[in-house]
């Protein structure tokens, strides 16, 4: 087997570099004052050194962390070797801080420049990626929420890397229903105590960090039932001083690791708190409005989970793609008698390899597409052009989640296919990228979660605006692609997309009005509907670009040959998703019938 069979990860430089001037528009981010500074020279460089640091620390590690796992005793948790040291020199070259604010430490660069890293660090070894993905959902809710107290307290150490987050909202009878967690807190002079037990923590108690930041949901006394009711309060490990300096350990402990299919390499927490009379917490913003406050994080992970889909893609890809380049298995037509050819000249495998490359293609342009909307809402003054931006964002940002982790998880399906029976055996490495990338659908948000969402949020809250707004614009940027040869014929394909989409969504506007059951029946459906068009549209948009450089005739070519193979084999879906989202009210209607389901 070649070294990347064996779990050997290069980041596709050209790739991100490409995908941050298409998709991304790294270029027009500069206007804003916070962002003058990311030259491309500066991004270039970063990204280039994140590559080398992706490569050569974090990904050798990530064969050993699924063999290894995590360990616990005594309530004390160990990572598997090398990971501390991994750690520290991510922290000592300042990785964490590459979006945040300078005045805490950070590189202040943007968020899309941001996701390219993740998407490396991620695809070289996820386990590991997942502490500090957690860490960065808790600076970016402080920096927006916590006071100017706990900004100085925390921000500083967990900008750095020295300490790091996690985020606690889950319990035994409370996952996707957040509304109905037990765990209570209560007053302890001018603070707070809190008792109660948390279930999937991840990165909940480990050895990386000197100190543990839990963001922790909990229920005030007389609180309101339900989402209502829910305050968000600061849980450290260690309890600091006014200072941020780390006293004594607080009363919190993890109680047991989970036994999981994948990322082995990430422990995953049962947390209790309180066994001692309640450990010592902070209010973050007001009495009951914890759920909003933690949205914050929330869509910043379900963001990096997105980029997490892409990145298992890639790997996959690289994998199944040298595998295929070695493998000689059987003859095609001009093998020369007594010859063998390699399997990445059969057709079938051709057809495997193209599909996990176009759907890459696809959901690297959601995700960077993603966090360029992300960063313009930012920075944009308060005013109509921010409210723009801002509303695509949250339109976005479950779609990126959910179609990226679905697609994610397809590719590392094909991947050990393209294997075949070396697939299904561990030492080549592609199932060990499955059993990682199917957790990915699920966390920060089940991906029906993430449908109910979109179609309830975004597009019945406003009749379809923001929505019908990104139809319309992508509808004259396709149309407005220069480079005729190179884009007409993936045009109409496109165009075709986007009006189901319209109808789509019209339908469904109408449909939720007479009985938002029947809506909420298609709701999977609709998003992928949705991710298939938009993914298209960029892509379109990107190879017109390409087409229109000098200097990137060749790679233009290659591009257009991905984005032609999308429009030919994978946008034709969103006819039957059409069809399927039309069908709603039949669906709707017999669908209790066929499970023969009755209410409790």
């Amino acid at each position: 087997m070649s070294n990347l069979t064996t779990g050997t990860y290069r980041a596709p430089l050209d790739d991100i570099q490409y995908s941050l001037q298409a998709y991304g528009s790294i270029g027009s981010l500069r206007q804003f004052p916070r962002f003058e500074t990311a030259t491309q020279d500066i991004v270039d460089a970063v990204l280039t050194e994140g590559a080398r640091f992706a490569e050569r620390v974090f990904a050798p590690l990530d064969r050993v962390g699924d063999l290894h796992g995590c360990t616990i005793a005594e309530a004390d948790v160990t990572t598997p070797p090398g990971f501390r040291e991994a750690y520290r020199s991510f922290v000592e070259q300042g990785w964490q801080g590459v979006p945040f604010d300078p005045d805490h430490g950070g590189q202040g660069l943007p968020w899309t420049v941001a996701a390219a890293l993740q998407e490396m660090l991620y695809a070289a070894n996820m386990a590991l990626s997942l502490c500090p993905l957690l860490t960065q959902g808790a600076i970016d809710l402080l920096e927006a929420h916590g006071s100017s107290a706990q900004k100085r307290r925390y921000l500083g150490r967990l900008v750095s890397g020295q300490w790091s987050g996690s985020m606690n909202l889950t319990e035994p009878q409370a996952g996707s229903d957040v509304g109905a967690l037990a765990t209570r807190a209560f007053r302890d002079g001018d603070g707070w105590r809190i008792v109660g037990q948390k279930i999937f923590i991840t990165f909940g108690e480990h050895d990386l960090t000197e100190n543990i930041v839990h963001l922790v949901l909990a229920r005030t006394p007389d609180a309101p039932p339900g989402t209502k009711g829910i305050s968000l309060f600061i849980v450290p490990k260690f309890v600091v001083d006014p200072e941020g300096r780390p006293g004594a350990r607080n009363d919190l402990r993890c109680l047991s690791l989970e036994r999981k299919l994948g990322i082995h390499g990430s422990p995953t927490c049962a947390m209790s708190y309180g066994d001692n009379g309640g450990a010592a917490a902070e209010l973050v913003g007001e009495v009951n409005q914890g759920m909003a406050l933690m949205f914050t994080m929330m869509n910043n992970a379900r963001l990096a989970v997105a980029i997490q889909g892409l990145a298992c893609g890639e790997r996959a890809w690289q994998t199944a793609r040298a595998y295929a380049g070695e493998r000689r298995q059987g003859r095609i037509a001009r093998t020369p008698a007594g010859k063998s050819a390699v399997i990445a000249n059969h057709p079938d495998v051709q057809r495997m390899l193209m599909t996990m490359r176009a759907l890459m293609e696809g959901m690297r342009a959601l995700v960077y597409a993603t966090a360029a909307a992300t960063d313009r809402a930012r920075q944009m003054e308060p005013g109509q052009q921010r409210d723009r931006w801002q509303a695509r964002a949250d339109l976005l940002t479950p779609i990126a989640k959910a179609w990226c982790t679905d697609r994610g998880c397809e590719i590392a399906d094909l991947g050990i296919q393209v294997h075949g029976g070396m697939g299904y055996i561990e030492e080549s490495g592609a199932a060990q990228i499955y059993r990682d990338a199917r957790i990915t659908p699920i966390y920060e948000g089940t991906n029906g979660i993430q449908a109910i969402d979109l179609l309830g949020r975004k597009l019945l809250r406003d009749q379809g605006a923001a929505v019908f707004a990104l139809c319309n614009e992508f509808r004259e940027a396709v149309r407005g692609s220069g480079n005729k040869s190179v884009v007409i014929p993936l045009q109409a394909s496109t165009l075709a997309a986007l009006d189901r989409l319209d109808r789509c969504s019209r339908h469904l506007i109408d449909a939720a009005s007479k009985n938002p059951n029947n809506a909420l029946s298609v709701a999977t459906p609709y998003l992928r509907l949705l991710g298939n068009s938009i993914a298209a549209a960029l892509l379109v948009q990107g190879v017109s670009m390409a087409s229109q450089r000098a200097g990137m005739e060749n790679d233009a070519a290659r591009r257009n040959a991905i984005v032609a193979f999308f429009c030919a084999s994978i946008l034709p879906e969103t006819a039957m998703l059409e069809a399927q989202i039309l069908a709603n009210d039949a669906l709707g209607a017999t669908a209790a019938i066929g499970l023969e389901l009755t209410e409790p």
